[in-house]
């Protein structure tokens, strides 16, 4: 038993050792259709499973959460681990410890636990409420869509089963993640789902996206199969100021939703008093809606930026999202809300109900992102710092494609004047002093003044092969290419100006990680001292790693080894021992 307090315990993890020593006796007892939809996604199964591991582990916890817990709440499964209870009791079928056998990892102590409840138990909501921490380029979107095609195939067969989804409602925290989750109404459903389910979701589902401001839902009331895809703003419920025409009425719901997450401490826009909530349209219409399940992409932005405080300490306000949520909860059927986020923890804090985490470290190790190389500039001057940037970068990548596509640097400025009069000058006499043309530069910064519907259009097809936006290939950006930019061709950034939100570093630097070609492939960050400073800390801070954990290892450090777990030694006393003697006669 373990004596001491330990930081790095994590509920989620002894849920997974759990599952994984119980794997096929909790997969024998699901339904058939369960079991066929997850032999499809299963690469040892099925040699052409669309899936990753770390996507087709977190359907695992998905579905054991689902069906063999029956969505308990998270302090509820919490509750029975630690006392030995029901589905984890040593009488249990599933139990870990019969005969006296050993367990892998020493339990936590009684204090440590206790503590974990009681802080589970304070903060939790009226409805199962789970976090499925995947870092950034692992595929959320794509996990999050074969969820809802799996709720939906198992409410089509279980009308009357009130633990799975009729309706889905996914949130995302800004237009960027929004414009990114149209790849679930777009993606080929039988790569996940075999091929005579797909098409009974084809002829059901619904699909309702609502994009721009004043977009009225046009669900059927009391209807199944309806996925809203939605910006949060346009069905949050706001804090209301004054008395609202019929027009605005209908209209209503924009507005930030917590700026304080990414350093705007000032702004208290995304916490309100219940008493002053109202809801619009939209919202209306989701009340009339059975079943719902609530998927919010980018979940980080759900807690806020003051976790700890809120850990800490009593009577902490909530966002205006969760407000939203639990209003839902109270006018209708919510089964659950389901989290997805890449960074499980704030301020170097696991978020509280996490189920299943496939971390940054990882991930990089194991070949699902490029390795990152992090260069830290001193003294940085504008003409110094790029021409060291772009030299390093096209000695690098200059003149190689991927997959058809031209490698991307990403070259982040502080605002709109200083991208289109000091950047791009300086960059274009660089690219001239290589002889590189002027054209391969795109510039980007939300101001039609600079950036045209060609320079837009071009930004969205950086990873078309053939297209213009292919050929372009050093990006100059201004509060662009943050969550939700999905570009597999880009193998550089830089930043030297220091940001007003620091997680505005850490998104910037993690954009160039994802990858791309079955090649193990190493993407370089430019930074100046201050930002990667801040690019350490704030790597401590979401993901509990250090920068030199992204850093590409040598092949050197890299060993597998096998475990083998041996039984000890076992020993026997002897109370009589029996000598026997043979004499043989021999031969002269």
């Amino acid at each position: 038993m373990a004596v001491g307090y330990d930081q790095d315990f994590s509920f989620n993890q002894q849920l997974w050792y759990y599952y994984t020593t119980n794997r096929g006796k909790i997969r024998s007892r699901y339904n058939d259709l369960t079991r066929k939809f997850l032999a499809y996604n299963d690469s040892e199964e099925n040699p052409h499973a669309f899936l990753r591991k770390p996507q087709f582990e977190a359907l695992e916890m998905y579905i054991f959460v689902k069906e063999f817990m029956n969505n308990k709440q998270v302090y509820e499964m919490f509750d029975d681990w630690r006392h030995k209870r029901d589905r984890f009791s040593d009488a249990s079928y599933y139990a870990l410890e019969k005969n006296g056998q050993i367990r892998l990892f020493d339990a936590p102590t009684e204090k440590q636990t206790d503590t974990l409840f009681k802080q589970m138990k304070k903060y939790r909501e009226s409805y199962p409420n789970y976090i499925y921490a995947l870092t950034m380029g692992l595929g959320k979107t794509i996990l999050m869509a074969t969820c809802i095609f799996y709720e939906f195939l198992l409410a089509k067969k279980y009308p009357r089963d009130k633990r799975f989804c009729h309706n889905a409602l996914v949130f995302a925290p800004d237009k960027t993640v929004l414009q990114s989750l149209r790849e679930i109404m777009t993606f080929d459903k039988t790569k996940v789902v075999p091929p005579e389910y797909a098409r009974v979701l084809d002829s059901n589902i619904k699909f309702h996206f609502l994009d721009e401001a004043g977009t009225i839902l046009h669900t059927i009331d009391d209807s199944d199969f309806n996925i809203i895809i939605s910006n949060t703003q346009k069905i949050i419920v706001k804090k209301k100021r004054k008395e609202a025409t019929p027009t605005e009425t209908l209209f209503a719901g924009t507005g930030s939703l917590l700026s304080a997450v990414y350093g705007a401490d000032s702004d208290d826009d995304d916490a309100w008093d219940d008493t002053t909530l109202m809801d619009n349209q939209r919202f209306k219409k989701l009340c009339r809606l059975p079943q719902l399940g609530v998927y919010v992409d980018e979940a980080h932005h759900l807690f806020g930026a003051d976790l700890e405080k809120q850990i800490r300490s009593s009577g902490a306000n909530k966002t205006s999202l969760r407000d939203t949520i639990n209003l839902l909860a109270e006018n209708t059927s919510i089964v659950a809300c389901y989290n997805y986020t890449g960074t499980p923890y704030v301020k170097n804090q696991l978020l509280p109900e996490v189920v299943y985490a496939y971390g940054l470290r990882e991930s990089i190790w194991n070949g699902f992102l490029k390795d990152a190389d992090p260069i830290g500039f001193e003294n940085v001057k504008n003409e110094e710092f790029l021409t060291a940037v772009v030299r390093t970068f096209w000695e690098r990548y200059g003149g190689k494609t991927y997959e058809g596509l031209k490698p991307k640097l990403a070259i982040y400025a502080s605002g709109v004047e200083e991208a289109a009069t000091e950047v791009k000058p300086v960059l274009e006499k660089v690219l001239s002093d290589l002889g590189i043309p002027a054209s391969k530069i795109l510039l980007n910064v939300g101001d039609v003044k600079y950036t045209k519907n060609d320079d837009i259009r071009d930004f969205n097809n950086l990873d078309v092969p053939g297209s213009e936006g292919n050929e372009k290939q050093f990006i100059i950006l201004v509060e662009k290419g943050k969550e939700g930019w999905n570009c597999r061709s880009l193998f550089g950034v830089a930043l030297f100006r220091s940001p007003k939100s620091k997680i505005f570093v850490l998104q910037a630097t993690m954009r160039c990680l994802r990858a791309i070609t079955d090649e193990r492939l190493t993407a370089t960050v430019f930074l100046s001292k201050e930002n990667y400073d801040t690019l350490d800390d704030e790597l401590h801070k979401n993901f509990n790693m250090e920068i030199k954990d992204i850093t590409n290892p040598s092949n050197d450090d890299r060993h597998k080894y096998q475990v083998r777990v041996l039984p000890p030694p076992r020993t026997i006393t002897l109370k009589r021992v029996w000598h026997e003697y043979t004499l043989h006669e021999k031969e002269y």
